[in-house]
């Protein structure tokens, strides 16, 4: 669907091409032969010469041509394709808006440009976008354009206004670009088609290593993380911001699992399982991005030297808070290095050496933090100006230490006014800086704590028994009974206590005499038993079991009661939910009657493996106490992990169960059984 000549055309044909820069055809133009691009051609009617370039008059007599823009009314859009491609033009950029942004009419349109595309096997980026920026072409219409970094930042963009919004402010902070491309409509070209051609196309240390998505709609979620992930493993990081969601995504939910199976937990699913940094706003997404544009952090211990006290406890406050470290420093090098700072100074961490500190006193710090300090894994250098002396020997001197240190360094610039010509001259030697030290603390936390990319094995595909498949096929729509629910966790090999179904007082009596009390009775039926009373727990005689049948009969519509054999435990819960474009969202963490609640849980998209499994079982609030706490007995997180890994294949087996609900599993230190469960299937 992406071709060559799309993202590195030999020429290039401006259609609607004009002198006027304040018009998109215009400052496209314009932005084209800033840019260098030679081999242009221009269509416009009207004029012979537009902006020195001979114009054609017609579309039918331009030479061969790789790649048109469309700066032209949307109506007239499909027309001019077509004869574009009549003289073997392959590539599009449609600027124009007017299409299924707009109306109806705008989006028939907008499909017969896809449908020709596709039948003539072309590629067509928007419409209504602002088109691209890389090292080949300036093809946008919009300011600023960014000078071209093999080595910068990659950005590709749902929206082109939040396109132009991030380059204005990552520009202003010395970030520095290798390609911009935005998408608009997305009618034919999607952001996971230009992550498939970055990942067929991907060189490992000549590429771009930090690419920054802005999505509004994650189309083909499979194809999405399959690209995500492979980026991700050849050395690119992946910056990501969503908004929005298909309406075609979570419907409404009918268990624990599904009513907290939100938009949110669907797409934070997502970007994890794609290993996307995921961000929520564009200034959290440029600091991350900053922060890998330099390195990625090593460990969790920071070093920060600052000249300004208060923003060094604010550092390192923030990072303290998420999950970071900023540990003492002390000892007798330490006390070397208190030496060649003024009286007043601190290196304990926050290494302060006041606002009278020097370049000389800044590179002694960082090379003793470098050389002399084990533990510290990363540096931050917070250094401004009240406005009394020139920076520009400080910022010298950090900008050569970052580029020789054997430990990342991040600088923050504070002064935004009182060093603005040493701040540039720091840009220009190819930097960027941070002009908040606690959004560059939560950003380098982000980056830190991420969650990593699981390999996944390839599993063997199963296949359910002549049994089960009869159990799918007949309860389409359904909720599976409490035996058929029994037959799926025996399948899953998830295991379950014993139970008996009664319905009626004769049913009740033959049932006393096969189980040992304390008893749990459920009722059969409604979705939150315990809302309505349906669940009575330590029964402990035949009379207190007549007197709890009979009330859980008693509740409208309970159609049965199930009884238990009362076990002890840690309650858990793990389930899922069917998302109709992300697949199944499994869900797990501590569960019973408080679940949605506390909802301490976490979730993942399947399929979920051991060490995937682990690491968001360790991520849960409630983990020091599943491992024991305070004298209390823990749990076999072990086998919770096995739980959660059987749930994972079976609903890779048995795609059609779109929701399951355990809940409780109750865990102690030698077992974990699934005591309340509900099935529902849908047939796709």
């Amino acid at each position: 669907m992406i071709n060559s000549q799309l993202f590195s055309p030999k020429s290039i044909a401006v259609i609607g091409a004009s002198d006027n820069t304040a018009k998109p055809g215009g400052k496209i133009l314009e932005n084209l032969i800033n840019g260098g691009f030679q081999n242009l051609v221009v269509v416009n009617p009207n004029t012979e010469v537009v902006q020195g370039i001979k114009a054609f008059t017609d579309i039918e007599s331009i030479p061969e041509t790789d790649l048109a823009i469309l700066a032209i009314p949307a109506k007239t859009c499909l027309s001019a394709i077509k004869a574009l491609a009549a003289t073997g033009v392959e590539a599009f950029i449609i600027i124009s808006a007017g299409f299924a942004e707009l109306d109806e009419e705008g989006k028939n349109m907008e499909e017969e440009i896809v449908s020709f595309a596709r039948e003539r096997n072309l590629s067509i980026l928007g419409p209504n976008c602002i088109g691209i920026v890389n090292g080949h072409y300036k093809g946008v219409f919009t300011l600023p354009v960014p000078d071209f970094n093999p080595r910068g930042v990659d950005f590709i963009s749902s929206s082109g206004s939040v396109a132009v919004f991030t380059m204005e402010a990552g520009l202003k902070s010395g970030m520095q670009f290798s390609g911009i491309y935005s998408v608009g409509n997305a009618a034919l070209i999607k952001i996971e088609d230009i992550l498939e051609y970055f990942d067929y196309n991907y060189i490992t240390g000549i590429s771009s290593e930090v690419l920054m998505i802005y999505i509004e709609q994650i189309s083909d979620p499979a194809k999405f993380i399959r690209h995500c992930r492979s980026l991700s493993v050849k050395g690119c990081n992946i910056v990501g911001t969503k908004s929005g969601m298909t309406g075609a995504g979570i419907r409404a939910a009918s268990s624990h699992t599904g009513a907290m199976t939100s938009t949110e937990i669907v797409v934070n699913s997502i970007f994890r399982k794609a290993g996307v940094i995921q961000c929520d706003s564009r200034q959290e997404m440029l600091s991350v991005a900053s922060v890998l544009f330099y390195r990625k952090p090593t460990g969790k211990n920071v070093a920060i030297i600052t000249h300004a006290g208060g923003s060094g406890v604010m550092t390192a406050d923030a990072l303290e808070k998420n999950n970071m470290s900023v540990p003492e420093i002390s000892g007798e090098k330490a006390e070397i290095l208190l030496t060649q700072l003024y009286k007043g100074s601190s290196v304990s961490n926050p290494i302060d050496f006041l606002a009278t500190g020097t370049a000389e006193q800044l590179s002694h710090i960082i090379d003793f933090c470098n050389n002399e300090v084990e533990y510290i894994d990363e540096i931050i250098v917070i250094f401004g100006s009240p406005g009394l002396f020139d920076v520009t020997p400080v910022y010298d001197v950090l900008s050569e230490k970052i580029d020789n240190s054997t430990k990342p360094i991040y600088p923050v610039l504070p002064s935004l006014v009182n060093t603005e010509q040493a701040t540039q001259a720091f840009i220009r030697k190819n930097k960027l800086y941070f002009s908040d030290e606690v959004i560059l603390a939560k950003a380098l936390a982000k980056v830190y704590n991420n969650t990593p990319v699981f390999e996944h094995k390839k599993q063997k595909k199963l296949l359910p028994g002549e049994k089960i498949q009869a159990i799918i096929q007949q309860n389409d729509g359904k909720f599976l009974n409490p035996a058929e629910v029994g037959e799926i966790l025996e399948f899953a090999g998830i295991r379950t206590i014993a139970e008996i179904t009664v319905s009626n007082h004769s049913g009740l009596r033959e049932a006393l005499n096969n189980v040992k009390y304390p008893l749990v009775f459920k009722a059969v039926g409604p979705l939150h038993k315990s809302d309505v009373g349906g669940v009575i727990l330590d029964i402990n005689s035949e009379q207190e079991a007549v007197e709890a049948f009979e009330k859980i009969m008693g509740i409208e519509n309970v159609n049965a009661c199930l009884i238990q054999p009362m076990i002890k435990g840690m309650e858990l819960f793990a389930g899922a939910k069917r998302d109709s474009q992300a697949g199944h969202i499994l869900m797990f963490g501590t569960g019973g009657i408080y679940l949605e609640i506390l909802k301490d849980v976490q979730s993942s998209l399947i399929p979920l493996e051991s060490d995937e499994a682990d690491y968001l079982i360790r991520k849960l609030k409630s983990y020091p106490i599943l491992k024991g706490a305070r004298g209390k007995q823990g749990i076999d997180t072990e086998e919770f992990r096995n739980v959660l890994i059987k749930l994972s294949r079976l609903l890779s087996i048995i795609p059609e169960i779109s929701e399951i609900d355990i809940n409780p599993l109750i865990a102690a230190k030698d077992h974990i059984f699934a005591v309340d469960c509900r099935i529902k299937v849908e047939l796709k």
